[in-house]
């Protein structure tokens, strides 16, 4: 029976000098995992023992990155529960991302003053252009996978929303737009469908991050949900053929800014009369009837609501049980919160390559979390979606007070 001090002994005897220091962690480390795993199931290794409470089941293979150089390691698997050794931390996709990314800005010398600090707590002051490539390589390949994977079915709801973030562009500071689609399929299921960035003020920018989902298999679309931008809504009409449904939560900030302090709380109770009504045409008909009262003290409130009618109602057309999913962009707060405190680490990214990075990560991240959860939207309420009713602006007049 060996010994560890033999096995020790053995290692020490047969390793070279180049390699001695990183065999020897490599062999503390399986040590110290064999402790951890022992006191885990309750018994060593083969051992028989009314206190076990648990079994290996096999090994992983990881790679540990340490000063010394990579150690090749042999993690056990445990039948119930998992097992990460207490000197690994634990890092997801996106936190790699991250790590990428300061070090991309730190090598380039464009790292703010708060990324430096972040840098030197990391320990990796000197870090190497070839070890920034080796790492980016990795998480880019899994992010380019996730964001050009094939889009099957049909997916009725689409959600789009954008979150402004800064890049460096030709020695100039600029805002770029990281645009996030999201959709629900037939089944209620809710998945990311893709990135894009750039500047969003144009058509065209629009247009081709939408044909860029068609190509990938993005079909059946009858809803697009987002912020007023009229560059979306006519790449939403031409290259989807879909109805678009304007935020209503960012409509209601809008209208408000035109109306007195003190008359918001009770202008935006009577707007949201309408959103209460059964179906479309009561809450058409609502909707006009609060914008005719509201006209002679709030001209311009009255004739936002004239022009926004058909855009903030186009959720109504869609079975009771799917509108407070459909009437906002809300439904992506919590994403764009997470991503918003992952880019606020950086500040400053060195180029667009770098937010494709660590955003994509953090979307494919997000997105493996909703594969496991429940289902977003109840199926019987979907089986229920035929056409949406036709809305055409000619019919829509308004009376005039």
């Amino acid at each position: 029976m060996t010994t560890p001090m033999i096995d020790f002994q053995e290692l020490i005897e047969k390793s070279t000098d180049g390699d001695w220091l990183r065999e020897m962690i490599g062999y503390a480390a399986e040590r110290l995992m064999a402790i951890e795993v022992e006191g885990l199931c309750g018994a060593g290794f083969g051992e028989r023992s009314e206190e076990r409470v648990n079994h290996r089941n096999g090994y992983r293979d990881r790679r540990w990155e340490t000063r010394a150089g990579a150690v090749d390691l042999k993690i056990p698997k445990l039948r119930k529960g998992t097992y990460l050794p207490a000197f690994l931390e634990p890092r997801r996709v996106a936190e790699k991302a991250l790590v990428a990314v300061i070090q991309e800005a730190y090598i380039q010398g464009v790292s703010t003053r708060a990324v430096d600090d972040l840098v030197k707590a990391m320990g990796m002051t000197g870090i190497s252009k070839s070890q920034v490539s080796r790492l980016c390589k990795d998480i880019d390949a899994r992010v380019k996978a996730f964001l050009e994977r094939p889009i099957e079915g049909d997916w009725p709801f689409v959600w789009l929303d954008a979150t402004y973030l800064k890049a460096r562009q030709h020695g100039r500071i600029v805002s770029v737009a990281a645009i996030v689609a999201v959709g629900a399929n037939a089944e209620g299921r809710r998945e990311i469908l893709g990135l894009a960035i750039g500047p969003p003020e144009a058509e065209t920018f629009w247009s081709d991050f939408l044909r860029s989902l068609k190509r990938r298999g993005l079909a059946g679309v009858k809803l697009v949900i987002s912020d007023a931008h009229e560059g979306l809504k006519a790449a939403s009409a031409k290259v989807l053929g879909a109805t678009w449904q304007r935020c209503r939560v960012h409509f209601m900030r809008n209208a408000l800014a035109h109306a007195h302090k003190n008359q918001r709380e009770m202008i935006a109770a009577m707007i949201r009369t309408a959103f209460a009504q059964p179906d479309y045409d009561a809450a058409v008909l609502q909707w006009r009837q609060v914008a005719d009262n509201l006209r002679p003290k709030v001209e311009k409130l009255a004739a936002l609501m004239d022009a926004a009618e058909a855009d903030v109602l186009a959720f109504m057309t869609f079975p009771k049980e799917l509108r407070t999913k459909l009437h906002s962009t809300n439904p992506l707060e919590r994403l764009n919160k997470e991503i918003k405190r992952r880019t606020d680490v950086v500040g400053i990214f060195p180029n667009e390559a770098a937010i494709e990075r660590l955003v994509g990560a953090v979307l494919l991240e997000n997105n493996e979390e909703w594969l496991t959860t429940r289902r977003y939207m109840p199926l019987e309420a979907m089986a229920k979606i035929g056409q949406p009713q036709t809305i055409e602006p000619a019919t829509l007049t308004v009376a005039t007070a």
